[in-house]
């Protein structure tokens, strides 16, 4: 019996080869099953983000090398190719692996909440499937509690660490009901693309993305219900806006001090809140100077978020400490699980045994014979016939020099506890 990890994340592959890797949702279920088909896994799981793809597997025997073959057939990669990069973990180390990813210790940012959710998706789906069984069922749900455990009792995922979320966190602190306010983004490149989708998720409605060109505008605004306008337009938007975020790549100032000071104006000195998140910036610095404003630069940003990394880096050794507690309990379960067939099987025999001397019993009362007899042989019958296999195999045992198996029936009978 063995559980393996294998995969490649962003710390062991290039993107080119992670692209190359990743299964689409649509193949998701078809791999599965070919998985458990060509290999001997009798369970199997799948993780594909742009981070990582790893197989989560049960095995009667461990045979990692089949399965890294079938990864690189599958994705028609050499197998060469695929082993300079990826990892195998087994068993105990493969336990501790999903617990460590799942909380979100071994991720791009360190204790990003996604990872958690996405290998929720990747269970839900090998269930669809039909490939999750008992053991990697069990192994799921403990790691979904490790994880849970890691994100209550541990501030690994509080402070953000990106700048596009610092920045919709300051927002929360300028207004305490970021649905009520209105944003304008002015760009549309990656970070603010992010940063529309952290308001998005916080319950912003009435989002406003300014660019250069309108269409790649649309493109961002589309995704999230939000309005697309140009640079031009900006005057007329800043009058409604609260939160006014700006990352682009102009050499010039995009906002000055006498555009923010009438809309101000217009707003009756309603609090704006600006980041200006580009280099050169896009806000003149002399904005900064106006009441009822609160305006943050990327420096600003950048030391909030090296703030917080420190803060999640000592959170993560707390982290670690809880993922090897899980780990252990989890192989601890497992152990005992072991025993349950043994156990099984010692009671059917014991209950055999006994049901024959139970009849013995019985056949020589209804011929005449004592009570008190009776319930002597039938005491004596039963006890020789439990100690018959257990003696036989312990004098072998002790004659070929297995004095680990003499302790072991010491303990195993708690023979030492009879001397008290």
């Amino acid at each position: 019996m063995a559980f393996l990890a294998l995969g490649i994340n962003h710390k062991t592959a290039s993107v080119d080869i992670r692209e190359r890797v990743a299964f689409t949702p649509e193949q998701m279920v078809e791999a599965l099953q070919q998985l458990c088909s060509v290999t001997p896994s009798s369970e199997a799981a799948i993780l594909s983000t742009c981070n990582r793809s790893e197989l989560y597997l049960h095995q009667d025997c461990l045979q990692a090398d089949r399965v890294l073959q079938w990864l690189a057939d599958y994705h028609r990669l050499s197998l060469d190719e695929l082993r300079q990069c990826a990892y195998v973990h087994a068993d105990e180390q493969a336990v501790r692996h999903m617990m460590r990813v799942a909380s979100g210790l071994d991720s791009l940012v360190l204790g990003e909440p996604q990872i958690l959710g996405q290998m929720k998706s990747a269970y839900a789906v090998a269930r669809e499937a039909g490939t999750i069984g008992p053991l990697l069922g069990r192994l799921f749900q403990a790691t979904f509690s490790t994880a849970k455990t890691v994100r209550t009792d541990t501030a690994i995922g509080e402070n953000p660490v990106s700048v596009a979320f610092a920045a919709v966190s300051l927002a929360k602190q300028i207004f305490s009901r970021l649905e009520n306010s209105q944003a304008l983004l002015i760009g549309a490149g990656e970070t603010i693309t992010l940063v529309a989708r952290h308001l998005h998720e916080q319950g912003v409605k009435r989002i406003v993305v300014a660019n250069r060109t309108l269409e790649r505008a649309r493109t961002l605004a589309d995704e999230l219900g939000a309005r697309a306008v140009l640079l031009s337009e900006i005057p007329d938007e800043l009058v409604h806006s609260d939160i006014v975020i700006s990352s682009t790549a102009s050499q010039l100032p995009i906002l000055g001090k006498g555009a923010v000071e009438r809309a101000l104006k217009l707003r009756k000195h309603k609090p704006m809140f600006m980041v200006d998140i580009a280099v050169p910036r896009d806000i003149e610095p002399q904005v900064g100077e106006l009441e009822d404003v609160y305006l943050y630069t990327v420096d600003d940003l950048h030391e909030v978020v090296e703030e917080n990394l420190k803060s999640r880096q000592g959170a993560a050794r707390a982290a670690e400490d809880l993922v090897s507690l899980g780990a252990d309990e989890f192989m601890a379960r497992l152990r005992e699980l072991a025993a349950v067939d043994v156990l099984k099987a010692y009671r059917q025999q014991a209950e055999r045994l006994r049901d024959e001397e139970l009849a013995k019993a019985q056949r020589l009362l209804q011929n005449g014979g004592s009570a008190e007899d009776v319930l002597a042989q039938l005491a004596r019958g039963l006890t020789n016939k439990l100690l018959h296999a257990p003696s036989v195999q312990l004098k072998r045992l002790s004659a070929d020099g297995r004095l680990d198996a003499l302790a072991v029936a010491q303990e195993l009978f708690a023979l030492d506890e009879t001397k008290k």
